[in-house]
């Protein structure tokens, strides 16, 4: 199919891309990478009678890291394959790492954006469910200047965020880990590049004795816009891990699962997946920090 009839503006610089924006109002869509928007308008889901394409601005193509206990700030023109490639990524950010592997293929990891995807907001989109596994914080700049939007009040609903009217997404920042926190991104797909048939984030960290003193457990493809699992975390924080607690915490997700059935599979075949992914990523961001989880009761 073709997409609707649209103008197309390319802007220079980030002030113009909110000029267009103030100009044209709702009717204006930013265009990063593509690789969500453009799909959606083929098939008349989205269409925007103006694209600002920002392809140009090299001043939001950026990879940068505070260091400890600041963040790792990823520019909204910076492609998924940047992080899959950046070796102090792939040392630091073991979550992100399992994620920027598996966002669809490598042709659309080379343009599409993973400040893009979370604007986009699709349910079964990989970065939403890793962003609140990490507790990242969106950065929006608009007439009155910047505003940061923690990744909980981002997402809204399928393919809607809290971006507001004029606002363009500039930035996306994920906490610095430190020495004791190791994450793991869990995905099924019918086959490579396809949507997740069902997905979990996870992200832990413990203290020198191995109890876990922060916790974030996310799924994707698990209702209509990816969800944190309160529960599952609340169990994690303050004990040892353990088989035991991981059953308990993958039950939470399995409970909190509200997926719809597709070609891709059923309800309770996606809830049970949920449960499963849980598990495999707790299990491996635990094998990442060296932990022994003992033996099953």
């Amino acid at each position: 199919m073709f997409p609707a009839a649209f103008e197309y503006v390319r802007a220079h610089s980030a002030e113009e891309a909110l000029s267009l924006l103030a100009q044209h109002g709702s009717d204006a869509r930013i265009l990063a990478g593509g690789q969500s928007l453009i799909p959606a308008m083929r098939y008349r889901l989205a269409r925007p009678t103006v694209l600002v394409d920002i392809g140009p601005l090299r001043e939001l193509k950026y990879l940068r890291d505070d260091g400890p206990g600041g963040f790792l700030r990823v520019g909204a023109m910076t492609a998924d394959m940047t992080l899959e490639r950046d070796q102090h990524v792939r040392a630091r950010y073991s979550l992100l790492t399992d994620t920027s592997d598996v966002v669809a293929d490598p042709v659309v990891r080379c343009v599409g954006t993973v400040v893009g995807s979370l604007c986009h907001n699709d349910p079964s989109g990989d970065w939403g469910a890793a962003a609140l596994a990490a507790r990242a914080v969106m950065v929006v700049r608009g007439k009155d200047g910047e505003r940061e939007i923690p990744i909980d009040e981002w997402l809204v609903d399928s393919f809607q965020t809290a971006l507001e009217e004029g606002e363009m997404a500039v930035e996306v920042r994920f906490p610095t880990p430190d020495a004791r926190t190791q994450g793991a991104y869990q995905k099924i797909e019918r086959k490579v590049g396809d949507y997740a048939t069902a997905a979990a984030a996870v992200q832990l960290t413990v203290d020198d004795s191995g109890r876990v003193t922060h916790a974030g457990v996310a799924l994707t493809a698990a209702g209509p816009r990816p969800v944190r699992v309160d529960a599952a975390e609340r169990i994690l924080v303050g004990q040892t891990l353990s088989e035991n607690l991981i059953r308990a915490a993958s039950d939470e997700a399995r409970a909190i699962s509200e997926p719809f059935a597709d070609t891709r599979g059923g309800v309770d075949y996606k809830k049970d997946m949920a449960r499963v992914l849980v598990a495999r990523g707790l299990r491996k961001a635990a094998g990442r920090l060296n932990l022994d989880l003992g033996a099953t009761a």
